[in-house]
């Protein structure tokens, strides 16, 4: 290894000072940048460097996929969150455990999302399934997106607070 290249936890370290990031994707990214400046055993560096920084606690699978949920989920129904969780390459359980929380407060984040986008029912029915095509894009679920549409607020027991 040359002076000026950075270690596989040197290069994990800045990415995740970025944000939080799955295992997973630490290894490709890491295997990538190793793809451009082939090293000798740089597989078992890479997971050396990760088994390494998970025993700190600077990474963590269960981080990578709260920061997932909270800053896609104001935006995303839990069928959109499923993908991102799978393309980080999170554990299924841990991604079950991910989304049951995201169902939990889904219809009320649907009609967040549908008011900002729209604000009030559509006159027709081109404008609902304008309106249902646009939610299901965000991938929320279709009874949900139903509920949204067609404006069954009183169906909901909790107050929404406003």
């Amino acid at each position: 290894m040359s002076l000026g290249a950075p270690s596989a936890k040197g290069r994990a370290l800045r990415l995740l000072a970025r944000r939080e990031h799955s295992r997973t994707e630490l290894e490709r990214k890491l295997a990538a940048q190793v793809e451009d400046t082939p090293q000798a055993g740089a597989a078992e560096q890479i997971a050396q460097a990760l088994d390494e920084l998970a025993a700190r606690g600077l990474q963590s699978d269960e981080r990578a996929a709260q920061s997932v949920l909270h800053s896609q989920g104001r935006r995303y129904g839990a069928l959109r969150l499923k993908e991102t969780l799978r393309a980080k390459g999170l554990a299924p359980e841990l991604v079950a455990a991910t989304l049951a929380q995201a169902r939990n407060s889904e219809l009320e984040r649907a009609r967040e999302v549908w008011r900002k986008r729209f604000g009030e029912p559509a006159p027709d029915a081109a404008g609902r399934a304008k309106q249902m095509r646009f939610l299901a894009g965000r991938g929320f679920a279709a009874d949900v997106i139903r509920a949204v549409v067609r404006g069954s607020e009183d169906d909901d027991p909790a107050p929404s607070g406003d």
